[in-house]
């Protein structure tokens, strides 16, 4: 037993009247002694829930990120046009709508705006499909990279994923706890804030409640991210809702915190969200989407991928955005930029 750790498990968990909020040292402190399981299964089970009831302040959060910063693997900086921009979802996956990540990921890096993901295999609560297996599907297996070798993907075509199970095993050594406890703990907040990588980053986090961005913005504030975007997003992810306003906030260092709510029927994009469906015909729909066909997903997509290639810097408007996105990828040059990832990991995969 960890009695460092019992103080602070004391202090979170000592009830509704007298529990006190952790200080980020104290915060980084209890992160540590969790991935390093230096305290017990009881005691860090104790935590989660204890912490998920009490909820975790913005302080808390930049102390947890301080850890995964000092433990965590992390990506080295490489030369791009525009910061190396950072999509953070839940890792448990989605329940009703169709991810758009690993489209946007390859339509912006087409246009020169690097991305780097993170996530791990089908994790509690939710237990939906990852990410990975949607690069799986569509050639790209990124369990079969070393970090070394992300890092070479990264560089040669602006995309990197990190998989919890190899690149940050003692991460995913916490992901029994929450099945165990039946909930996300606190740990599946800060994750939508944790960037894997060194250089200069453009951070984008979904939330669900309001609370939880006034986290965020308290935690990156304390952590010294001055370029992010927060999105009220189709079940916590990054994707811009068609069936309601998007609701988005903008950090950047000239303007500080800004609000702004994008309607999707003033730009010709209302309608339904794509539903989600079996992984090998959901990877049929992204290369429906690539060969530049008409679909509901293409729709999302140019919806999705003309905000981002706006925010992350390579068009001047939002409506310039959906323009560029429709160029790339009805004239193919999206899909090349698959080709050129598979061409780029696949021996690798096979070296593994």
């Amino acid at each position: 037993m960890s009695h460092a750790f019992r103080e602070l498990l004391r202090k979170v968990g000592s009830g509704t009247h007298t529990s006190e909020p952790l200080t980020r040292e104290e915060a980084a402190a209890a992160t540590r002694m969790m991935l390093l399981q230096e305290a017990t299964p009881a005691q860090i089970g104790a935590f989660m829930i204890a912490h998920r009831i009490r909820r975790p302040t913005g302080t808390e959060l930049a102390g947890m990120l301080d850890a995964y910063e000092t433990l965590g693997p992390r990506l080295q900086s490489i030369a791009a046009a525009h910061p190396v921009t950072v999509l953070s979802v839940p890792y448990d996956g989605r329940s009703r709508t169709a991810p758009l990540s690993p489209l946007l990921a390859l339509l912006l890096a087409t246009a020169n705006c690097p991305v780097v993901s993170h996530g791990g295999d089908r994790m509690p609560t939710k237990e939906g499909e990852p990410l990975i297996d949607y690069w799986r599907g569509l050639g790209i297996d990124w369990s079969q990279l070393s970090l070394a070798q992300v890092q070479h993907v990264l560089e040669s075509t602006g995309i990197g994923f990190l998989y919890l199970p190899s690149h940050f095993p003692l991460a995913h050594g916490l992901v029994p706890y929450r099945e165990q406890i039946g909930k996300r703990p606190p740990l599946a907040t800060m994750e939508l804030l944790w960037s894997p990588y060194a250089g200069e980053t453009h951070l984008v986090s979904g939330f669900v409640h309001p609370p939880t961005e006034l986290m965020f913005q308290e935690a990156i504030a304390l952590r010294g991210i001055t370029h992010f975007t927060s999105v009220k997003g189709l079940e916590g992810s990054c994707d811009l809702p068609r069936e309601r306003t998007a609701i988005i906030g903008l950090g950047a260092p000239t303007i500080g915190f800004e609000r702004l709510t994008l309607h999707p029927r003033d730009y010709g994009f209302e309608g339904k969200n794509v539903a989600l469906e079996a992984t090998p015909t959901f990877v049929e729909a992204m290369l429906t989407v690539l060969a530049g066909q008409p679909s509901e997903l293409m729709q999302s997509t140019l919806w999705n991928g003309g905000f981002y290639l706006w925010r992350c810097g390579s068009c001047r408007s939002l409506e310039a955005g959906i323009q560029e996105a429709k160029r790339l990828l009805t004239e193919g040059l999206v899909l090349q930029k698959l080709r050129d990832l598979q061409q780029a990991a696949t021996p690798l995969q096979l070296a593994h």
